[in-house]
């Protein structure tokens, strides 16, 4: 009789690991200020969380993705449960994770309008959200191996990670998994230039990257020309935060569709790298000057108002200079073969007689 067992591969320096492990528990303290300034201070959390760190998010995907999926708390308290040995280690199959990614999207196409309605407004009901994708992503820790029910499944961020990640400037070393167990095949995190289609093997892979892909840069323009409603009494002004954004998703996406079935295959990554372009250069279109006083809403998303100092030239050097950076990193810019971290060696298995 046999028994199956792994033996552990080439890991981190302790070192090194000792380094990232502090980072990790720092970011993750700095989200859990964020979090009781939401409950307790809710201006102060607002402004920390929807107007600084939600801004600054969409870059750090483009540019060094490795490093957020390497420090993000909600990723850190997920995977407690597999460091301190207590997950049981399940694997999803291909089906499963495919079904998750479909959940994960609809579900960022139902939180983010939400925000104009509830989020925007309240610290309790951003953080009571907060609190509830950690307790999921904590609970999914302690059934499934490594990140692949929530950083790679369930997430409702994850993507979008996908589609901004696709050519990042660099990897990074793997904080996270101590051995590769192939819990998510192909992985996220270690395939170079993935992108939200790198998976074909089941419907449900494709349902959610054809969503993301060609429905996200619509769907962001029509976010932005929502304002936050201050007396949401009813449904029909419920509804009317979805409105513009899904309308704008269902054309940007109708028009991803006809042209992936227009273009070569050799093609396709253009394609999809020209649509991560435009969602990413729509958000930062909008959301900069709106940062700073220039928006559409004028109290809307507002950091600090400059408007009266800021000579309103500058909003288009802004825009100019963000949309030109991100078609060229996205597009214009030759992929380099990079994935998001290093991938940590395979678990090998040895059979114990």
């Amino acid at each position: 009789m046999s028994s199956t067992a792994f033996k552990s591969g080439a890991q981190l320096s302790n070192q090194t690991k000792t380094i990232w492990r502090m980072v990790q528990f720092l970011v993750w303290l700095i989200g859990a200020v964020m979090l009781t300034c939401l409950l307790f201070f809710p201006a102060i959390g607002i402004l920390l969380f929807w107007n600084i760190l939600i801004p600054i998010a969409p870059f750090i995907f483009v540019v060094a993705l490795g490093i957020w999926r390497n420090v993000c708390p909600l990723a850190t308290t997920n995977l407690l449960p597999r460091h301190l040995g207590l997950s049981k280690r399940k694997k999803l199959t291909a089906k499963q994770i495919g079904i998750l990614n479909v959940i994960a999207t609809f579900a960022l196409f139902i939180i983010v309008p939400l925000r104009h309605a509830v989020f925007n407004r309240s610290g309790l009901a951003t953080g009571i959200l907060i609190i509830s994708m950690a307790v999921i992503g904590v609970t999914l820790g302690f059934f499934y191996e490594w990140k692949s029910a929530w950083c790679s499944g369930l997430c409702p961020v994850h993507p979008v990670e996908k589609l901004y990640g696709g050519n990042v400037f660099m990897s990074m070393p793997n904080a996270n998994c101590e051995n590769c167990m192939n819990c998510v095949i192909p992985c996220p995190d270690s395939t170079p230039n993935v992108n939200p289609l790198s998976s074909h093997k089941t419907e449900y892979n494709v349902l959610s990257g054809l969503m993301i892909i060609g429905g996200l840069p619509g769907f962001i323009w029509g976010w932005f020309h929502v304002p936050d409603e201050n007396n949401l009494t009813n449904l029909e002004n419920l509804f009317s935060v979805y409105y513009i954004p899904i309308v704008g998703l269902a054309i940007t996406a109708i028009i991803y569709y006809n042209l992936d079935r227009l273009v070569k295959v050799q093609h396709k990554r253009k394609l999809i790298s020209l649509f991560a372009a435009a969602g990413v250069s729509c958000y930062y279109w909008y959301r900069l000057p709106s940062l700073v006083g220039y928006g559409k809403f004028p109290d809307d998303g507002l950091l600090i108002d400059l408007s009266h100092s800021l000579p309103v030239w500058t909003v288009a050097v802004m825009r100019i200079i963000t949309t030109s950076f991100f078609f060229y990193w996205l597009v214009i810019r030759k992929p380099n073969n990079q994935p998001w971290v290093i991938r940590p060696a395979f678990a090998k298995k040895t059979v114990l007689n």
